[in-house]
């Protein structure tokens, strides 16, 4: 049997397998919250990223500040605020976007996956487009990573946060308690109770020879696990399908300066890679960044779990997120 068979022998009795066991719907015995035996924590600092959107391929300017504890991540734009949670997610392709009150914020998932895995639990993100009228704005895509906003993040610095009170806030945490999957044909994601966090993910492209099927596990074994190990991987895309892309209004900002495109004859098409399978840790980061949704009140947003995905996008991120929500 060859290794692509065998990996789709695999998936699908895994698929089969999560079926018919007594996985969970979105119930309050899904999750627990629990003491991390941490403190919440903010940016020391405020700091200030600019630059050009991926779909839309206009600029934008982000502006990162401190929070008080409890606050949470939350977006300001045109005078309003936009609660950083799976209340206010909506599907879209492509990217993750925040709606609220008739207002889009788009690309959120590097910003937030990175403010995540950083520990910034709590944060008050200004957003600007360059039009006054633009009721749509999108996160900047800068290289393509989350490195950028690592960068900005270390910069910036952390601090314990501190309530109107001026009292510090453990950090609470969401413990899985019984299995939970979504999916969708042969992609599906997957989360199992832990006693630590991890992420097994999954990526196939047949059609495309260089990226092929790839298999990455990853823990955040210690603070600085993210930024070297998941943080600097770029979004990715097929060559062949840009053109689709363009006409679908999408990818108007892309170029192989903020994207790694790979060809289904001709292999990567701006070498060298970061990692040898930097596309599949990129869809780690995007997860990260889409589960980070379910955090409120400045708690975790990603789960204390082991979380497997194959073949997913932000629409089975969400999904996911949606049914690990505590009401």
């Amino acid at each position: 049997m060859s290794l692509s068979a065998a990996v789709k022998a695999k998936n699908s009795t895994l698929i089969s397998l999560m079926r018919l066991s007594s996985f969970s719907s979105a119930t309050s015995s899904t999750v627990s919250l629990k003491p991390s035996g941490r403190l919440q924590q903010t940016l020391a600092a405020s700091v200030e990223v600019n630059g050009k959107a991926l779909h839309s391929g206009k600029l934008s300017t982000v502006k990162l500040l401190p929070a008080i504890a409890g606050a949470g991540r939350y977006f300001e734009f045109r005078s309003r605020s936009i609660p950083a949670s799976i209340e206010f997610a909506q599907e879209s392709p492509l990217c993750t976007t925040l709606l609220k009150d008739g207002l889009r914020i788009r690309t959120v998932e590097h910003l937030l996956s990175a403010l995540e895995a950083k520990g910034v639990d709590n944060c008050r993100i200004q957003i600007e487009s360059e039009s006054p009228d633009d009721r749509e704005v999108e996160v900047p895509i800068c290289d393509g990573s989350a490195k950028e906003w690592v960068d900005a993040i270390e910069e910036a610095g952390i601090n314990v946060a501190q309530n109107h009170g001026g009292e510090n806030v453990e950090k609470m945490v969401a413990h899985v308690n019984k299995p939970v999957y979504v999916c969708k044909n042969d992609s599906f994601v997957a989360v199992f109770p832990d006693l630590e966090t991890r992420i097994t993910c999954g990526i196939d492209f047949p059609q495309v020879p260089a990226i092929g099927c790839q298999w990455f596990s990853w823990k955040p074994e210690h603070d600085s696990s993210f930024a070297r190990d998941i943080a600097p991987s770029r979004t990715f895309c097929v060559y062949e399908e840009v053109e689709r892309m363009r006409e679908a209004g999408l990818v108007k900002g892309g170029s192989l300066d903020n994207a790694i495109v790979c060809s289904a004859e001709h292999g990567w098409m701006n070498p060298p890679l970061r990692f040898d399978n930097e596309a599949c840790r990129h869809k780690i980061l995007d997860l990260i960044g889409d589960l980070s949704l379910v955090a409120r009140g400045g708690n975790g947003g990603f789960p204390v779990a082991h979380i497997v995905a194959f073949k997913a996008g932000h629409a089975l991120h969400t999904e996911l997120a949606r049914h690990l929500t505590i009401d």
